[in-house]
């Protein structure tokens, strides 16, 4: 297992620049994700990783080989397409067998190396079937074995369950943790999917539309510590305030316009922040305790109507206006066991938070 780093990566397609100057390290045997919308650079980012595209500045190393000019195949690099790419007229072994067949594996080699792959993907019982016998999932796993068996040091997967109903979705996204953790390969996954990435990841990149990397870190530090308001936003779905920032001797406030002051945790080791500072403060909706109720013990409180209710089955999303017109997103978890208290639409509320649930952004 080699580290993947990028080093000043610039790709350009019709004059339009995908990947701006990127610098990102994909630590060795981890379960990297790619986020972002469409048209970020993310899959370009794999396929230069892959060598199926070529960069118009910067480097890629692989370990301390630099592979920016190394051909496809002499890459120890696989990767795992949206649409599997198998060979239709193949059954799973031949498929499977393939990469091995095109190197010349001695032919009892490939057959031990193809039962092997297959039982950790749970498809030995599936060996000689045709590819149109197969569910999604199954092909999806074909596509796995097949990549693999190779023994490459990275996986590249380009949004490799996209196709697949929600159910398959949810069950191959715990196989295929199991799969890395019994191959030890580093995993690079492309998605757009937020939750995907959240649920797979050991450490994940967030990019931007400029092709940028936003933020880098665990899915507990992207979604509780975003750094922007593009990250933000993008994972996940928060609450954001903008106002001057004040901070008198131990007490810290955002003075927002037509809402007043909104108590917060200055994190004074950032360079950026200062007394008297633009911030953007971001409040996660399911930090928020929402009720008809006069509750003591908390930083903050605003009151608003609520104008919108969405069951979500085990949450209820509400929309609270505020005097200013400024709307309030809020999640409350559903609990079987406590019974909830009874809101509705046109009702006059509270909502209260603490000020170590708000994150202060610069952008």
């Amino acid at each position: 297992m080699r580290a993947i780093r990028l080093h000043n990566v610039k790709k350009i397609f019709n004059n339009e620049v995908i990947l701006d100057d990127v610098n990102l390290m994909i630590p060795s045997g981890e379960f990297f994700a790619l986020l972002g919308p469409s048209g970020s650079g993310k899959t370009t980012l794999l396929r230069l990783i892959a060598g199926f595209e070529s960069v118009d500045s910067g480097s890629i190393f692989l370990g301390k080989k630099d592979i920016t000019n190394v051909p496809i195949n002499e890459r120890r690099v696989n990767t795992v397409f949206q649409n599997y790419a198998l060979f239709p007229h193949f059954n799973v072994f031949d498929n499977v067998a393939y990469g091995l067949k095109i190197r010349k594996v001695k032919k009892d080699i490939i057959e031990q190396k193809v039962v092997q792959i297959l039982k950790k993907v749970h498809l030995e019982k599936h060996i000689y079937k045709s590819i149109d016998q197969l569910s999604g999932g199954q092909q999806q796993r074909v596509a796995l074995a097949r990549a693999v068996i190779n023994e490459p040091e990275v996986l590249l997967l380009d949004e490799p369950l996209a196709a697949l109903d929600l159910k398959l979705r949810e069950k191959m996204l715990v196989e295929l943790i199991e799969l890395q953790e019994v191959l030890k390969t580093t995993f690079v996954y492309v998605t757009h999917d937020q939750f995907e990435a959240l649920t797979v990841a050991d450490r994940m990149a967030i990019m931007s539309y400029e092709g940028h990397v936003e933020q880098v870190g665990t899915p507990e530090e992207i979604y509780e510590f975003p750094k922007t308001s593009f990250v933000a936003k993008f994972v996940g779905s928060t609450n954001i305030f903008k106002g001057n920032l004040r901070i008198e001797g131990d007490i810290s406030y955002v003075e927002v316009k037509d809402i007043g002051k909104l108590e917060v945790v200055a994190q004074k080791n950032r360079e950026w922040v200062c007394n008297g500072c633009k911030v953007l403060m971001s409040l996660r909706p399911e930090k928020i305790e929402i009720t008809k109720k006069k509750l003591e013990g908390f930083s903050n409180c605003l009151t608003g109507v609520v104008e919108s209710i969405v069951y979500h089955g085990r949450s209820t999303q509400y929309h609270v206006k505020l005097k200013n017109g400024f709307s309030v997103h809020v999640f409350e978890q559903n609990e079987e066991h406590f019974p909830q208290e009874d809101i509705d639409y046109d009702d006059n509320v509270y909502m209260y938070w603490q000020k170590e649930n708000v994150v202060l952004l610069e952008k």
